[in-house]
């Protein structure tokens, strides 16, 4: 009998294959937790660059044609040096506020609207309404678009819920509330609610944010000054009919991690026009919610966001950048402005200059950065937090324009 043969040396070359075996077993399962474990830890930013849009050195407006803008897709779990991973060549607009996409809590999928259609108008081109939202496959390599949905005439400010499973997107020109149920990978239209007003026929929904615990949103009423409020019985959205008067001309809303405060930004009857504009608080914890205080802010707030973890807010100021240069008005830079949030008091902290044209603002999720999109020079800022003191850390240049800018957080 062969030595193989022996019963004795069957039986070690059988345990010394099952010994393979389990290695084999447990090596994969360390790769795949180590792949999950990379996916959980994506942290993404989302750019909406326009190249329709531009300023001549006089500070006049310019309108391109269509066919150059991208969508960036950021990855930011280094803080200071963000890099971008793939650009989408999908329509976006610095019309309305910079809130026209935004990324599911588990960085897995992006939802991109584009307001505006570019078309044709003689020799010149003009913005229509779009009713177009694309869905982008973060978890994909290199991201990709998966599906494109119809939601309502001109989509502009979006958000999603904490648990990532409903979004709500604001639709300008059909003064509506599209409502969107995330499944996984799948994005399905479930239901629009509109919105009405017998005092302002045209009310121009431009924003919408989600309180934490998905039960509230709220909506910016632009042209009628007002943020309406809605209730949320799982998938069901409805309108309550109430609304508060915040300010001139409401364009965009966040509401704080701890569910306590809505913030709403006053952009006033000119926009940037070098007038004070303010952000207005609201008390969600009254029945029914009511404004509290207003603080002014600078000329033409746009930018808005609220840190994941509390204690702060920011507001990004137009400034005059985007006016004629014999404007009184008009500035060469953009302002972020820095506010602290204890409590109900909301206080104005730190001021700094950006870049000119600035609209879109981010916060890490951890709290502790903020990125600012610079229009004009095209570029990513990167911001510290350092108690009452915003410092510039670093920069990314996109190749595009950032209109709109939004990270993981609602």
């Amino acid at each position: 009998m062969p030595v193989a043969d022996w019963p004795e040396n069957k039986g070690r070359a059988e345990i010394a294959m099952t010994s393979r075996r389990l290695a084999a077993a447990a090596l994969l399962a360390v790769l795949f937790a180590i792949g999950s474990a990379a996916r959980a830890e994506a942290q993404y930013l989302v750019s909406g660059n326009d190249e329709k849009r531009s300023w001549d050195e006089n500070g006049q407006a310019l309108v391109l044609p269509p066919g150059k803008d991208t969508v960036s897709i950021i990855d930011i779990r280094n803080r200071v040096e963000p890099r971008v991973i793939a650009n989408l060549p999908l329509m976006n607009t610095i019309a309305g506020p910079p809130t026209s996409l935004a990324i599911t809590p588990d960085n897995r999928l992006a939802l991109i609207a584009n307001g505006l259609l570019w078309t044709a108008d003689g020799t010149r081109w003009k913005g229509v309404p779009d009713d177009k939202l694309f869905v982008v496959d973060l978890a994909a390599a290199p991201p990709r678009v998966a599906a494109t949905i119809a939601v309502g005439r001109q989509p502009a400010g979006m958000a999603i819920n904490r648990a990532g499973t409903l979004a709500l997107v604001a639709n300008r020109a059909d003064d509506s509330v599209s409502v969107l149920a995330i499944k996984g990978s799948q994005v399905t239209l479930l239901d629009t609610v509109t919105l009405a007003e017998q005092e302002a026929p045209k009310l121009d929904a431009s924003a919408v944010a989600i309180a934490p615990d998905g039960k509230r949103a709220l909506v910016t009423l632009s042209r009628a000054d007002r943020v309406e409020l809605l209730t949320i019985d799982g998938t069901k959205v409805s309108d309550t009919g109430y609304a508060m008067t915040t300010g001139i001309r409401p364009s965009n809303v966040q509401i704080t991690p701890d569910g306590k405060l809505g913030l709403v930004a006053n952009r006033g009857t000119g926009g940037s026009d070098g007038q004070a504009d303010t952000l207005a608080i609201i008390d969600l914890e009254q029945t029914p919610p009511r404004v509290i205080d207003q603080i002014v802010v600078g000329d033409g707030p746009v930018g808005l966001d609220v840190s994941p973890v509390g204690g702060y807010a920011a507001v990004l100021l137009a400034n005059g950048t985007m006016s004629p240069r014999n404007a009184f008005f008009h500035h060469d830079q953009s302002q972020i402005v820095l506010l602290r949030i204890e409590g109900k008091k909301v206080q104005k902290v730190a001021e700094m200059e950006i870049g000119p044209a600035a609209k879109g603002l981010a916060f890490s999720p951890d709290g502790r950065f903020l990125y600012a999109g610079s229009f004009v020079d095209g570029k990513i800022v990167v911001l510290r937090i350092q108690g009452t003191k915003l410092v510039q850390v670093g920069e990314l240049a996109l190749g595009g324009h950032p209109a709109s800018l939004r990270g993981s957080t609602p």
